[in-house]
Formats: C-alpha cells, structure tokens, sequence
C-alpha cells in the first residue's frame, strides 16, 4: 500500500489548511499513532469530536452492523436509525422537533434561516435582523461566517447578507440598545470557543432569554462545540439553566461520523413545511445509528459526573503546570472545553506551542492567537491527563 506523506498534501489539496508535519494513521482511545509509530496523547479528540476517544469499541460495533444493513436512503425515506435518535434527542432535551444535516455550519444555516421564514409567518418581512457577538463563530457557509463575529473570517467574499447586527459579549446593555421588533433572533454560544474559551456570563443568558420573550424574538444556542456531554451536562444549555428556542448540535453527536441536529419546539418547526428547507444526506442511517449510541452513553448520570471531576483534575493538573512556569494568566471553561489563556510575554504564540507539544507526543489546540484549547476525550484517564501534561511540561521547557 502507497505511503502518502505530508508532502503530499501540498501537492494535491487545496491550501485552506496548514496540518501538523506528521500524518496520524490509528487512534484507540486518548492515543494516536503516526505513520512512524509514535504514540501521542490527543488532548484535542478532533476538536471535540471524538467524545468517546478514537474507535471505541462500542461503536465500532454498531458501525458495522449497520454497515451490513443500509448507509443511505434519502430524506424521502426515512429510516430506524433517524427516527431512533431524532426520539433520544427529544427524550432527552427541551426540543420536540429534530431536523438532521452534516455540519455544524449546516445546523446554523438551518436555525438562522428557520428564525427568519417564522418571524415572517407570524409576523411579516420586517422582522429579519439576527443579534450575533463579536468573536462568535458559527460555521463557514456566506451567512454563518457572517452572522459570526470575526471578520477575518467573512471578508473578502464580497456582499454580506444583511440584517445582521453584533455586539460586544456578555454585554446585555449592548444587546438592549439594538434589540426592536425588526429583531427576529439572537444567536449566541453558551462558551464562545473559537475565540478563547469564554464562558458566558448566567445572567446575561437569562438576559438574553427574557428580551427575546419580549420582543417576540427566538434565542438560538449554537452548541456545536458545547453538546453532547463537553461541559458536563448533556447541552450546555441544562447547566446555565436557560431553555433555548432553538438549539444546533454537530461535532460529538455521532463520534466522529458527520452528522449534525438542529431542534425546536413543535410550534416552531412548522415554519420548515416541506420543501422549505432539505439536505441530501442529512439523517443519513449510517450517522444516526452511531449518533443513537453515542447518546445513550453520554446522558448516562455516572457518565456526566464524571466528565466534571475529570475537569476539575484537568484544571488542577493545569495550575499546578501554571505554578512551575508561570505561563497562563487564566485557566477557564466548562467540563472538558478548557482554555488556557498566555501571559504576555508568549501572546501570539500558541499556535508555537501547538508544535512544541507535538515534537513531545502531545496533540493540542488553539483558541485563537494567545489561548491553549484543551478538549480531549469525555472518557479520558487521570492516567492519560497526567502522561500528557507531563509533555506539556517538557514542551513548555523548550521554551
């Protein structure tokens, strides 16, 4: 078999993005395996993806045996698999509604563009402005990327969709100044994670809510990063304790598999009649049959409490790091979303200290320019954090 290295990449794929040097080949668990054979520790797990670590065997399982029986149908059809998780999902959040797609940008063009056809149903064309904060993201499409609060990420694309309206985070004053009755939504992440692992503020959610109320608006919760188990709780939402009106889900549903949920209440998924809104491969059977799994074993309780003793180890094991090195002014999150913001002295260097990790067998993330992501597996082992904070430490020597 052909053994493709880095050096291909550059070669045959389009350079939107800069990959690591080394190619992992295999993964079990919290630990990967490169085309040489040397192990790391993932402390990244896809970006909060592989909620369960590489290739657990549960869901191999279930992968292959719904391999043997169908991979797709379309959304004329439905399938066992999409109607099994659509039913966990309800069963296990304030939703009532479900519509699958792949992509957790997909998932928001969905909910924006759900928000927008039901404040015209109940209310007419005027109401179309969407409330997004600055340094949010919310996917990569033309109205995601612009909806998200960075523009470095959505200009030079020409014209932007209009009606979209952003404001500092965790400032409901901000909020209130531009809220009115054209206002048809407020998206907001519970824990903005793109920019740097900032948890929003209880009462600026509760905030939030209670001005959507009033002003005949729907809050949208983009937990893409945050569901499914992350901040230890099932959605983020059942922590700070504020019901969304819709809520948009991606990234750990299914382990790894694309697959992505956007859910409502019934009165408002009305507005998505047929043929308003579809996708080819959404509910895909092969997806939801892992995703269905995938659920049953993150709401377990015992599961969920302890992803939050795993963070409050993470953490310590992080600070007692931090008083060695004296290199964060700031370690936060939720659950196992963590970052670790840089002193000023290595501000703009985390994307150096990504490699420097790396050379020690250590995978890691950025939050922008200056913060340390840490999102590794929900089932990771005080065992595993301490091996890999020990390569942090030797990674942080070298600087």
């Amino acid at each position: 078999m052909t053994q493709y290295l880095r050096s291909k990449f550059d070669e045959v794929m389009i350079p939107n993005y800069n990959p690591a040097n080394f190619v992992p080949v295999k993964g079990k668990g919290s630990r990967v395996w490169d085309q040489n054979g040397r192990e790391y520790i993932d402390f990244t797990s896809g970006i909060a993806v592989n909620a369960l670590g590489h290739c657990p065997d549960e869901i191999v399982a279930v992968l292959k045996e719904q391999g043997e029986k169908l991979w797709h149908s379309s959304n004329w059809f439905t399938s066992e698999p999409t109607l099994a998780l659509g039913d966990k999902l309800v069963a296990n959040t304030f939703a009532e509604r479900v519509m699958f797609a792949n992509s957790g940008a997909e998932a928001n063009e969905a909910a924006l563009k759900l928000a927008r056809r039901y404040a015209v149903d109940h209310f007419g064309y005027q109401k179309y402005n969407i409330i997004s904060f600055k340094q949010s993201f919310h996917g990569r499409t033309l109205f995601t990327v612009s909806v998200g609060g960075q523009p470095k990420y959505s200009d030079g694309f020409g014209p932007k969709p209009a009606g979209i309206i952003h404001v500092p985070f965790n400032d409901l004053g901000a909020v209130k100044a531009v809220i009115d009755d054209h206002t048809c939504a407020i998206i907001v992440e519970p824990i903005q994670g793109e920019s740097g692992v900032i948890p929003a503020k209880k009462e600026f959610l509760q905030g939030l809510r209670a001005l959507c109320d009033e002003y005949n608006a729907l809050l949208i919760f983009d937990e893409v990063q945050t569901g499914v188990g992350r901040t230890g709780a099932f959605y983020a939402y059942q922590k700070f304790g504020v019901t969304p009106d819709i809520l948009t889900s991606a990234k750990a549903l299914a382990n790894g598999f694309p697959i992505s949920a956007m859910m409502t209440t019934a009165d408002i998924a009305k507005s998505f009649a047929p043929g308003v809104h579809g996708t080819t491969f959404g509910g895909n059977p092969l997806a939801c049959a892992v995703g269905a799994k995938v659920v049953d074993i993150i709401t377990r309780p015992e599961f969920l409490a302890n992803v939050n003793r795993t963070s409050e180890f993470f953490k310590a094991q992080l600070c007692q790091l931090n008083e060695r090195f004296g290199l964060f002014t700031d370690v936060r999150g939720e659950g196992l979303l963590i970052g670790a913001e840089l002193v000023e002295q290595y501000r703009g260097k985390a994307a150096e200290f990504v490699k420097a990790c790396a050379d020690q067998g250590l995978m890691i993330l950025v939050a922008g320019p200056n913060v340390l992501r840490f999102a590794p597996a929900l089932n990771i082992s005080q065992e595993e954090i301490e091996a890999g904070i020990g390569r942090l430490a030797r990674a942080l020597e070298t600087f």
